[in-house]
């Protein structure tokens, strides 16, 4: 394997894709916030200072996505067809973790990928609960930040292995 953004010399540049074809290209990504029960209760209750943060993250992811290239230095701005962000709190019961889980998914017609969006939806998610639910949690935890699957383009597919998380 070689890595794409590097010359001969070592030096970093953009890939040139001027002669690659479009194709659809979808990818998911997923990352999970780890937060403690009266963060939870809050965020679940809508009772946090700053406002809904499920439907703000939720915003936030789509609008990064959108933003990937301003925010990544050499990743192409492309004309993306869609993005999801699904952010779903997760508690069984008392006993259990209080978690947020977090899942984007980016789609485009075009001659390079979406992972770098779809994962830039994510993280950007994740950052905006922390944000606002820092005042009642500034220990949680981001986690799981990963590539959940790709398709389209030469490469072909991904799909991620099903790890289980501590």
């Amino acid at each position: 394997m070689e890595l794409t953004h590097l010359t001969a010399a070592g030096e970093a540049h953009m890939v040139d894709v001027g002669s690659k074809a479009d194709s659809v290209r979808v990818a998911e990504a997923g990352a999970t916030v780890r937060l403690n029960a009266g963060a939870y209760d809050a965020l679940i209750r809508g009772n946090l200072k700053k406002g809904d943060a499920l439907g703000t993250a939720r915003i936030a992811g789509i609008m990064a996505a959108k933003r990937t290239s301003e925010l990544i230095p050499l990743c192409h701005p492309i004309a993306i067809a869609n993005v999801e962000v699904l952010v779903t709190p997760e508690r069984a019961d008392e006993g259990t973790d209080c978690l947020v889980r977090i899942r984007s998914r980016v789609t485009c017609f075009g001659k390079t990928g979406v992972e770098m969006e779809a994962l830039t939806a994510a993280s950007v998610a994740a950052l905006t609960i922390y944000d606002m639910c820092k005042a009642l949690d500034r220990g949680m935890i981001i986690d799981g930040l990963q590539l959940l699957s790709k398709t389209g383009g030469a490469s072909g597919s991904y799909h991620a292995e099903q790890v289980a998380r501590a």
